[in-house]
Order: structure tokens, then C-alpha cells, then sequence
């Protein structure tokens, strides 16, 4: 498990380290790095939590050792003036802040979480505009989602603020466009709709990048930047003072609480990289939850689901888990203990290692369809929050049962040491060489072992190479990849924020704010 956390650390430096390489450019020209900007604008000594920090991983190139994941994003949860908010920043050290297709991913899951959990939306923008390079025109299309979410944002009535740090064009315009507040940094930060290379080309025009949407122009003439700031600190300072005057508290208010009394890094130790290995869940639930104290419900009946009540960090939370596949009595108890947990208000957490549903003649003679389907209907209905951890295996409809991504749950995190797909590849392989085996037989045949044996080889790489949590994370698959050993700091901050938002009433209005 720690060698899987080493191999984390490692690719979550990449981006940073990539991005760090180019700050001789940048102090050249009078800018702050794009982290420097963003741990300027959150609280100090307050936690940020990133999401889709493996995004993109293997999708840039097939090659694991330049593969640079997180794309030319940096998306998360964090506090600014004293107000949780998601931010996005362009990393303009990369590809000079270019949308690639999983930066593209991880913009709209930042603004999917801003609407969902009722949060302001910051985003710190400096981008060369889409990845030509990459162009297809799918992503064109599809990116036009990107600028009808900041409209769904100021609709409900949540506030989304931008700072034009540098480039923002073409399509990238409408970023600070659509922005209710937009802060601009004097002689860096453009916005146009052609740059001065397309607009000669378009129309013959000849035209400056300053005169064509330089921040002074635009806080002056055009009316697109409502705060001039000199240079990328200020532009900060103003940002958090503009957050500071929105009176958006939090509304969680701190509990007390004990802390476990079984040290959470044990958990490195307890969970097998190798799902095949059992263990008790309930060794990793003492760790998680406060005073290691929880309330095991019907522990005799459906034994390898687990369920229990606890409290983190004093919220109230109904945790399910598994010990092995789900059997009918299992799915039942399930189903049960969601339905209680929504009748009580109480937020979900699923913990997901189950190779899936059981089969057999005797399960299916004990009704595993019609078991499994009321837990998927429980789960699906469920109107509490809903956080899901990958911490083993997630095999065919265990994943849907437990909370899977495809379920819509608040937040999807993975251990690295997951493993999720519709079987193992060994299984998948079998699968299939016993139908090749009918098929040949059917056919009066002998099947060709050689033939058989490089199918064998091929369906299990297919299958084994996407079932890794790196692979699924870099597909943007969940919302991230964490050290097991975080766990509990994780639900410490994402339990205030999906309560928060079930507790707070927003302002909506007919179309959002347009600017004037």
C-alpha cells in the first residue's frame, strides 16, 4: 500500500514541478505562478482539496513516465475570506494554460460540485485558448457546456467571480463574460473574441492585443472588468475582499467530537493491495470515525454487508461497507438502512469492496435480482448526501449497488489500491473461452489452443489494464486519488460541505447576471 501511495505522491508532483520549471518566464514578466496565485487567495493554513488530481493520467500519451496528470487544471474545494468556494485556476506554466480534453473534464466536474453543493465559483484565468494541437470537434462542441454551467451558477443564485490574470480568447472570453464579478490585472490581462492574428486574417483590421481587450480597455471602455488591479498580488487581494463583502457563511457549526482511539495509519497495514485477501471493514470503520465507537445494524443477518451509525468529527453518518460479495439477505439490509438514514436525514458512506452480487442457482432461487434491484432503487432514491470510497474491489453491479460513479453521489474518491470493472480479466477471459468452446463445438470443431490461449492474454490485458485506480482516476472516473491514511481529514471536509449545501437557501433568478 505505501509503495502505491509513493507511486501517488509521484505522479501528483509532475504538474507542479512542470509548472514550477517555467517561473524565470513568468517573474520576467511581472506574474505570479498559477499556484502562487492560488495560495494567495486561499486562508492560510486552511485545507484545499483538490479534485481530479489524476486527471488526464495516460491520456496525454501511452507513455506512464511523461504522462503529466491534472492537465492544464488545477481544480478544488478551498476557503477564501472565510467562505468555501470552488476554484479553478488555468495553468498557464503548461501548454501556456490550453484547454486539453481532461482540463476540459475537470472544469465542468469543478462546476458541477459548485452547483450541486451551492458554492461560490472562482476562476483564475490565463489560457492560450482551446489544445489545437488536440482539436476535435467534439470537444469543441461539447465546450460550449463549459460556458452554459457559469450561466446555471448565477442563476441559482450562486456567485461566480473570475480573475483575468493574462490571455483569455476566443471562446475562453466568455469565461470572465459570463462572470457576475471580474477582477483585471492592468497590462497582462486580455479578452477578446480574435486575437490580433485572426482579426487581420478575418477581416484585415490591424489592432493592438491592448486596444482589442487589454484590462484597462475593458475596465474602462467595454465595461467587462469591474476591478483594475496592477499586477496579479493585488488582483488577489481584490478577489478576497470581493468574496469577504458576499456574507456567505458557512453554516456547518463545529461539534465536539473524540478522536479515534485506533491510529488511522494502521489502515496501510489492514487492507491488502490484493482484494482476493479478506479482512474485517469494521477495522477500518474503528479508524475513521470518532472515538472508534459505532453501532453495527442487524451485523448477524446479510453478515458480509456491513452497516453501521457512527459519528465523524461529530456529523451523524450511516456507513456501509462489505466483507465480501452481497448475498440476498445482505441487499435487503441494505436497502433497509438506506431508506432509514434518508427517513433521519443522516449523509451515506459507502465504502465499496465487493466483487458484486452472488450467483448461483441457489441465489437466484432466492430472488438476487429482485434483492439487488431494491438496493439500487434505495440507493438511487436516496435524497441524503451520498459519498462514496473506493477501497478494494467494485466487479459488475456491486459497483452500481454500492454508490458507484454512474449513481450521481456528492463525491467519488479512490484508494490507489482499487480496482473497479464489470469482472477481473481472468474472469472475463473464461468467460469467453467457454463460449468459444460451445461455438466450436456447435460447429463440429476442435478450438485451436494456441488461438484460445492468445485470447486468453488479450482479454485479460484488456480488462486488468482499466480496472487500476490511477487509470480509472485519470479518466476522471471519481473525484480523485488519495492516501488511505487521509481518509477521515477527507470526510472532516467533505461532510460540512454536502450538509452545508442541503442547509443553505439561495436567491435564484430568471436568466443569471448579465453584465452591464
Amino acid at each position: 500500500m505505501l509503495a502505491l501511495v509513493n507511486q501517488l505522491s509521484a505522479l501528483n508532483a509532475r504538474a507542479p514541478a512542470l509548472s514550477a520549471s517555467k517561473k524565470p518566464r513568468f517573474e520576467k514578466r511581472g506574474q505570479l505562478l498559477p499556484r502562487e496565485r492560488l495560495a494567495r487567495l486561499l486562508d492560510p493554513g486552511m485545507p484545499f482539496l483538490e479534485i481530479g488530481n489524476l486527471a488526464g493520467y495516460l491520456l496525454d500519451t501511452s507513455n506512464e513516465e511523461k504522462s503529466i496528470p491534472g492537465g492544464t487544471i488545477i481544480a478544488g474545494i478551498g476557503y477564501v475570506s472565510g467562505t468555501r468556494c470552488a476554484v479553478v485556476v488555468d495553468d498557464s506554466g503548461i501548454k501556456a494554460g490550453s484547454l486539453t480534453t481532461a482540463g476540459g473534464w475537470r472544469l465542468e466536474r469543478a462546476q458541477q460540485i459548485a452547483l450541486k453543493q451551492k458554492l461560490p465559483f472562482i476562476h483564475l484565468v490565463e489560457s492560450a485558448g482551446g489544445d489545437l494541437l488536440n482539436y476535435t470537434v467534439e470537444s469543441f462542441i461539447y465546450g460550449g457546456t463549459l460556458f452554459a454551467n457559469l450561466a446555471r451558477l448565477s442563476k441559482a443564485g450562486l456567485p461566480v467571480l473570475a480573475i483575468l490574470h493574462g490571455s483569455s480568447t476566443a471562446g475562453g472570453a466568455y469565461m470572465p463574460g459570463l462572470s457576475d464579478y471580474v477582477v483585471g490585472v492592468k497590462g497582462r490581462g486580455q479578452a477578446y473574441l480574435a486575437g490580433p492574428p485572426l482579426l487581420k486574417a478575418a477581416t484585415g483590421e490591424i489592432a493592438s492585443a491592448e486596444e482589442l481587450g487589454g484590462a484597462e480597455m475593458h475596465a474602462s471602455v467595454s465595461g467587462l472588468v469591474d476591478y483594475l488591479a496592477e499586477d496579479d498580488g493585488e488582483a488577489v487581494l481584490i478577489m478576497r475582499e470581493v468574496v469577504g463583502r458576499l456574507g456567505w457563511e458557512n453554516k456547518s457549526e463545529p461539534k465536539s467530537y473524540l478522536e479515534p482511539i485506533l491510529p488511522i495509519d494502521e489502515i496501510a497495514g489492514i487492507v491488502s493491495v490484493d482484494y482476493r485477501k479478506p479482512y474485517d471493514v469494521r477495522e477500518v470503520i474503528a479508524r475513521l470515525v470518532d472515538g472508534s465507537d459505532f453501532t453495527d445494524f442487524k451485523p448477524l443477518y446479510g453478515a458480509s454487508t456491513v452497516c453501521v451509525q457512527a459519528s465523524i468529527f461529530g456529523q451523524s453518518v450511516g456507513i456501509i461497507s462489505n466483507n465480501g460479495p452481497i448475498d440476498p439477505n445482505g441487499a435487503t439490509k441494505a436497502a433497509q438502512f438506506i431508506q432509514l438514514m434518508d427517513q433521519a436525514g443522516t449523509p451515506l458512506l459507502f465504502l465499496q469492496n465487493t466483487t458484486g452480487y452472488l450467483v448461483g442457482k441457489a441465489y437466484e432461487q432466492a430472488g438476487m435480482i429482485k434483492h439487488g434491484a431494491k438496493m439500487i432503487q434505495a440507493v438511487t432514491n436516496a435524497n441524503v448526501p451520498r459519498i462514496t470510497l473506493m477501497i478494494g474491489a467494485s466487479f459488475g453491479a456491486g459497483n452500481y449497488g454500492m454508490c458507484g460513479r454512474g449513481y450521481n453521489p456528492d463525491f467519488v474518491f479512490s484508494w490507489p489500491n482499487a480496482k473497479t470493472g464489470v469482472m477481473g480479466g481472468e474472469q472475463a477471459a473464461t468467460v469467453m473461452e467457454i463460449v468459444a468452446d460451445a461455438q466450436a463445438a456447435r460447429a463440429g470443431v476442435k478450438s485451436d489452443p494456441i488461438t484460445r490461449a492468445a485470447q486468453r492474454d488479450k482479454l485479460t490485458d484488456i480488462f486488468d489494464s482499466q480496472s487500476g485506480a490511477f487509470y480509472t482516476s485519470g479518466h476522471l472516473l471519481d473525484d480523485g486519488v488519495i492516501d488511505p491514511r487521509d481518509t477521515r481529514k477527507l470526510l472532516g471536509l467533505l461532510l460540512p460541505i454536502v450538509m452545508d449545501a442541503r442547509r443553505r437557501v439561495l436567491r435564484p433568478n430568471s436568466f443569471g447576471v448579465a453584465r452591464l
